[in-house]
C-alpha cells in the first residue's frame, strides 16, 4: 500500500472499486448492458469520492502519472458513447448530438486547464518576499480556489449530471435526456471558464522580472541591509532569531520557493530568489557580511560579490562539518575551541586566523543547572531522546528498566522525527516503547499519588488554557498564511514587518508553560514533534539518555548529567571517549541497559555525580565561555567583520577611480546606455580561495 501512496485499507478498497468499475464499464459498453454499465459508473464515482477525501497522496500520484480525475472522466464519457452506439437507443442524430456535447465538454475542460496553467505561471513572480513593501507592483488577487482547484469535485459534478441523463435515456429511450445531462455538465464548465477570464486578464498585467527587480532594488536602496543570512535548506531556520537580534539591519535570502512554506516565524525581511540571474541583478552594495549556514553549490552565486565578507557558520564540532570547501569563505565561525581544533586537524586549508569562536547563540536561553541548585527532585525526570535507530537497538529494554526503577522516575520519551522512516524494525520498536509508557501511566494512575487536593483542579485549568492557546496559535498561523492566498498575494500582503511574530513566540512560551503545568509530576510522556520543543524538554529533565546521533551536544549547555547508549561492545571505554568528544563527560551504558541502575542513583544522591567538573570543561571546550553570552560575541563578530569589509572597500575606491579616469574616453556619447551595477560583477564560475 505504501508504494501506491495508500494509507488505509479503506483507501485500498476504494482504489480497487474505481479500477474495477472502469474495467466493468468497458466490458458492459462493448456488450451493450446498460443497467450494469450505470451501476458500475455509480460505484466508480463513489470510489472516487472516497479517494478524494481519504487518499490525497494517491490522487496526487495518479495525477502525476496522467491518470487523474480528468482522464478518468473522459474515459467514462467515451465508454458512454460506445454504449449508446452499441444499444441503438438514441438513433444517429441523438448519438451525434451526444458526441458533440461530449466534445464541447472535453474542450471546455482543456481550455480551463490551459487558463489555470497560464495564470499560475504568470503569477509566479521573479522574486517572492515577506515583510518587504512591494505594494507598488499592484499585484491582483488570485481566483477563488473553487474555480481553479478541486478538479475531482468538479469532475464528480459533471459525471453526476451525465450519469443522470444516461439513466433517464436508458429508461425512456429518449436521447434528449442524455444530451441534456451532458449539456448541463458542459454549461457548468463554460460558466467556470467565463468566471476565470477576468482573472486571466488581470494576471496578464502582473509585473515581469525587470519591474519586480527594480521595485526590490528600490527597497534595498531605502533600507540598506548590512547583513545577509543566505541559505537553501532548513538549516537557516535555527539562525533566524540570532540574526534578528543583530544591531545592524539584516536580510534573509532564500533560493528555493518551498522554503517559504517552512520558514520559521520571523520579523526579518525575506527575499526568495530562485534564479541566479535575478540574484545577480539585485543591488546588494550595502551588504557587508553574508552568513552561510550550509556548504551547498548555490552559495557560489553570492560568493561572486566582492563587496561582502563571506562567513561560513561552521559545524566544526563534528568531523562531517569540516569541509575543504570552507576555505572559499573569508571567515569560518565555530562555537568553541573544539571547532577550531577540528579544522586544524583536518588541514583543509582554513587558516587559524580566519576562524572565529562565537559560541552557540541558540542555546543562550537554555536553563543551566548551577552548582548550588542540585537538590534532588522527589520524582526526577529522565529524558530519553534517541537517534533514528536507537529504539530498535536496545531502546525498548532501556525504557522498561526506567519505568520499573525504584525509587520511581518520570520518563520523557522524545523520538527522533525521522524514527521509522527507513527501518521497519525501528518503527516497530518505537510503537512498543509507546505502548510500555502508556501501560506504565495506567498503573500509576490506578495506584494514585500523594497530591494536594487542588492539584486536579489546577491541572484541569491548565489543560483548558493549553487548549485555548493551541487554538490561538492555529488561528495566528491562519492569519499569517490564509488558505486562499498564493505566493504573489503573500508577497503583496506581508509588506510591513509582522509584529505577530513576537506574538507567536509569546503564545508558544505560554503553551509550553501550560503543557507542563497540566501534567502530573509523575506522568510519563511521549513527546512527538507537535509537542513541546526539545529545549523545553531540556528544562524539565534532570538526566538525558541518548546516543551519538542524538541532541547531546546541545544538552551539554545545561551542565546536567547525561548518558550514551551506543558505546559498542568491541571498543575500549577510554578509546571511545577519545574518539567522540561528547563522550568525555558522559556516563556510558552497556548493552542491555547495563549500568542504568547506578546511573539513576545519582539523581537521588548528587554526590555520586563524578563527572560534574568534566561537563564544565567540555562545555567550555565545545561552546566557549559563558560570559560574555554567545549572542553578544556573535554581534561583535558581525560588527568587526563589517568594519573590515568597509575598510577594504574604501581602500579599493581610490584605485578604482584612478583606473577609471585613465581609461575614460575623451567625449562620452550621450546616447550610450548607462553601465550596469557593479556590485556583483561577472567572474569565473569557480571562486578563488579567499586567502
Amino acid at each position: 500500500m505504501n508504494r501506491l501512496g495508500i494509507r488505509s485499507p479503506r483507501g485500498l478498497a476504494a482504489f480497487a472499486v474505481v479500477a474495477g468499475g472502469l474495467v466493468t464499464m468497458a466490458g458492459t459498453a462493448v456488450g451493450g448492458s446498460g443497467g450494469v454499465f450505470v451501476g458500475a459508473w455509480v460505484v466508480g464515482v463513489g470510489g472516487d469520492l472516497v479517494l478524494q477525501r481519504s487518499e490525497p497522496g494517491l490522487m496526487g500520484r495518479l495525477g502525476r502519472l496522467h491518470i487523474g480525475e480528468t482522464l478518468r472522466f473522459e474515459l467514462r464519457c467515451v465508454l458512454m458513447l460506445l454504449l449508446l452506439g452499441r444499444m441503438h437507443v438514441t438513433g444517429p442524430v441523438g448519438l451525434a448530438s451526444a458526441m458533440a456535447t461530449v466534445l464541447c465538454l472535453l474542450g471546455g475542460q482543456a481550455l480551463h486547464a490551459a487558463i489555470c496553467t497560464l495564470m499560475r505561471r504568470r503569477r509566479r513572480l521573479a522574486v517572492a518576499a515577506r515583510h518587504i513593501d512591494l505594494r507598488g507592483l499592484r499585484i491582483s488577487d488570485r481566483p477563488p480556489r473553487r474555480l481553479t482547484e478541486w478538479p475531482g469535485l468538479r469532475m464528480l459534478a459533471y459525471e453526476v449530471s451525465a450519469l443522470a441523463g444516461l439513466g433517464a435515456t436508458l429508461v425512456t429511450g429518449d436521447a434528449r435526456w442524455v444530451v441534456a445531462g451532458l449539456a448541463a455538465a458542459a454549461g457548468g464548465c463554460v460558466v467556470t471558464v467565463l468566471a476565470l477570464l477576468p482573472y486571466l486578464v488581470r494576471s496578464r498585467r502582473l509585473p515581469g522580472p525587470a519591474r519586480v527587480l527594480a521595485e526590490v532594488n528600490a527597497w534595498l536602496a531605502r533600507h540598506r541591509p548590512e547583513t545577509v543570512l543566505y541559505f537553501t535548506g532548513q538549516q537557516g531556520n535555527t539562525w533566524l532569531e540570532t540574526v534578528a537580534a543583530l544591531r545592524a539591519p539584516a536580510l534573509v535570502i532564500l533560493r528555493e520557493r518551498q522554503l517559504l512554506e517552512v520558514l520559521g516565524p520571523t520579523a526579518l525581511p525575506v527575499l526568495c530568489v530562485p534564479d541566479a540571474t535575478h540574484l545577480r541583478a539585485l543591488d546588494l552594495g550595502s551588504v557587508r557580511v553574508a552568513l552561510y549556514p550550509a556548504n551547498v553549490g548555490e552559495n557560489i552565486h553570492l560568493l561572486r560579490v566582492p563587496t561582502m565578507q563571506h562567513v561560513f557558520l561552521g559545524d566544526g564540532d563534528t568531523a562531517a562539518g569540516v569541509d575543504p570547501y570552507s576555505k572559499v569563505y573569508d571567515q569560518v565561525w565555530v562555537a568553541g575551541r573544539a571547532g577550531r581544533q577540528r579544522y586544524a586537524e583536518a588541514a583543509v586549508g582554513v587558516e587559524d586566523a580566519d576562524i572565529v569562536e562565537v559560541g552557540r547563540p541558540q542555546l543562550d536561553g537554555v536553563r543551566v543547572q548551577e552548582d548550588d541548585d542540585r537538590a534532588p527532585a522527589s520524582v526526577p525526570t529522565v529524558l530519553y531522546a534517541p537517534g533514528d535507530a536507537s529504539p530498535a537497538a536496545g531502546g525498548e529494554s532501556l525504557v522498561r528498566r526506567l519505568l520499573e526503577s525504584e525509587p520511581p522516575v518520570r520518563v520523557l520519551y522524545r523520538p527522533c522525527p525521522s524514527t521509522g522512516r527507513r527501518s521497519a524494525a525501528a518503527r516497530a520498536a518505537h510503537r512498543r516503547v509507546v505502548a510500555l509508557i502508556g501501560a506504565a501511566n495506567e498503573r500509576r494512575a490506578g495506584q494514585g499519588a500523594d497530591e494536594p487536593e487542588e492539584a486536579g483542579a489546577l491541572r484541569a485549568e491548565a489543560a483548558r488554557c493549553r487548549a485555548e492557546l493551541t487554538r490561538r496559535i492555529a488561528a495566528h498561523g491562519a492569519r499569517l498564511r490564509p488558505a486562499y492566498a498564493d505566493e504573489a498575494m503573500l508577497t503583496r500582503d506581508s509588506a510591513a514587518p509582522d509584529p505577530a511574530a513576537d506574538e507567536a513566540r509569546e503564545l508558544s512560551e505560554q503553551w509550553h508553560r501550560a503543557h507542563w503545568a497540566a501534567s502530573p509530576p509523575w506522568l510519563h510522556q511521549v513527546v512527538e514533534t507537535t509537542g513541546p520543543s526539545l529545549h523545553s524538554c531540556f528544562d524539565q529533565a534532570d538526566l538525558l539518555i541518548s546516543d551519538l546521533s542524538g541532541p547531546v551536544s546541545d544538552f551539554i549547555a545545561t551542565l546536567k548529567p547525561y548518558a550514551l547508549t551506543d558505546t559498542g561492545t568491541d571498543t575500549d571505554t577510554q578509546e571511545f571517549r577519545r574518539q567522540h568528544t561528547v563522550a568525555r563527560a558522559a556516563h556510558l551504558l552497556g548493552p542491555g541497559a547495563a549500568g542504568v541502575d547506578d546511573l539513576l542513583r545519582l539523581l537521588f544522591d548528587p554526590t555520586r555525580d563524578t563527572l560534574r567538573a568534566a561537563r564544565h570543561e567540555l562545555k567550555a571546550y565545545l561552546l566557549g565561555p559563558t560570559n560574555p553570552p554567545s549572542i553578544q560575541r556573535f554581534n561583535e563578530a558581525v560588527d568587526a567583520l563589517a568594519a573590515k569589509g568597509e575598510a577594504l572597500i574604501r581602500l579599493r575606491e581610490p584605485q578604482t577611480i584612478h583606473e577609471g579616469a585613465a581609461d575614460a574616453p575623451d567625449a562620452p556619447d550621450e546616447h550610450q546606455p548607462a553601465a550596469p551595477c557593479t556590485c556583483a560583477p561577472s567572474v569565473p564560475a569557480a571562486p578563488p580561495p579567499a586567502k
